[in-house]
């Protein structure tokens, strides 16, 4: 598609995803006054956590999980449900009538003149400023190893997987011992044999600690506001994301088989690299996910690994700039309840960028 450059701009900022990141921004934009739209390509506010596990709860209680101007509404110390999360998002958006454009998925964005211009599904959006908030679930990975699987072993990703009743009876294997892993471990080795393979150990830490919450000493220590330069950062990040409230020893109590990495699979066997093998019916890849930044066509900002190149989100793009990134600026980045810390930040930055550069036309709001 050519698109002649124009004076006129459909919104001063236009927000690539309504998940918690983008409206935690969208408050702050409202409050400023700003022109904006934010879209996305679920079909409601609060898919993609509507979509994941049914049984899935948070790690953070309710007091540290509202996004600004908005308290979470579940008591204190209690721990949210997805569908909790869901519906809060879902109301956010309603209650501070957020302007969103949803079943809108962004094929393409470039750069024309002092513009962006934004290919959607459904609109063409031109914007003087773009925020990329789509998190950091965007593409599902699986392994290599998986094709040597025969064709009736059963395969799901864990972002696929919803209850046990979808995984049919037998043994499985879980590869990936992140938070997703042991989780579905934990649920699936009340009714079958479960094997979890892992390469590596990320840390582990209770749920409570002296009688307190673990996220009352991560917030009263700072740790989570530890900035990705500090020593400390650079430490938590070499050892992996934490895993919170399951330890090896509950595993082993539930049954679950614990194994080092997998390194191949025939058919239905499966092998490890201590030298041992099992025979699977259903394999759950919690193997975490790849960004997909393919629709990007602004030079310079995403590089060939599909890494973001950014300061704090801030990209050498004018204009340009990315919020929800794990580690953006700190552990609590990416997570619900802490990622209003750089969506105030980064709104500030924009506006400051957008009163600097000469006025340009609005061609009128597209939500």
């Amino acid at each position: 598609m050519t698109i002649s450059p124009s004076p006129a701009a459909d919104v001063d900022v236009l927000v690539v995803g309504a998940g918690q990141a983008g409206l935690a921004l969208g408050w702050h934009l409202r409050r400023q006054g700003r022109s904006f739209l934010l879209v996305d390509a679920g079909p409601e506010v609060g898919h993609v956590w509507r979509s994941r596990w049914d049984s899935l709860r948070l790690f953070t209680p309710a007091e540290y999980d509202a996004l600004p101007g908005l308290p979470f509404p579940a008591a204190p110390g209690s721990y949210p449900s997805k569908d909790d999360v869901a519906d809060y998002l879902r109301d956010y958006a309603r209650t501070f009538d957020l302007p969103v454009r949803l079943d809108t998925r962004v094929t393409r964005l470039t750069r024309c003149g002092e513009l962006y211009v934004a290919e959607t599904s459904g609109v063409l959006v031109t914007a003087r400023q773009v925020v990329v908030a789509t998190g950091p679930f965007q593409t599902p990975y699986t392994p290599d190893v998986a094709a040597g699987l025969a064709d009736d072993v059963v395969q799901l990703h864990s972002s696929a997987y919803r209850n046990p009743e979808q995984v049919p009876d037998g043994a499985v294997l879980i590869v990936g011992a992140a938070n997703s892993g042991l989780q579905i471990a934990r649920e699936l080795a009340r009714t079958r044999p479960v094997v979890l393979a892992a390469g590596s150990r990320p840390p582990m830490l209770p749920q409570r600690l002296l009688g307190r919450d673990l996220f009352w000493w991560l917030t009263r220590t700072g740790a989570l506001t530890k900035t990705t330069d500090s020593v400390v950062a650079r430490r938590m990040r070499r050892k992996g994301d934490l895993v919170i409230g399951t330890r090896p020893r509950d595993l082993t109590r539930c049954g679950v088989a614990q194994r080092p990495r997998l390194v191949g699979a025939d058919g239905r066997t499966v092998r490890f690299a201590d030298g041992t093998s099992a025979e699977v019916r259903t394999v759950i890849w919690a193997t975490g996910f790849r960004p997909d930044y393919g629709w990007l066509d602004v030079p310079g900002v995403v590089d060939a690994d599909g890494v973001v190149r950014h300061t704090r989100g801030l990209t050498a793009a004018p204009g340009l700039a990315f919020l929800g990134l794990p580690w953006q600026h700190t552990r609590g980045s990416a997570l619900l309840g802490f990622v209003q810390h750089d969506a105030a930040w980064l709104a500030d930055q924009l506006a400051h960028q957008l009163a600097s550069r000469p006025a340009i036309e609005h061609a009128g709001t597209t939500a």
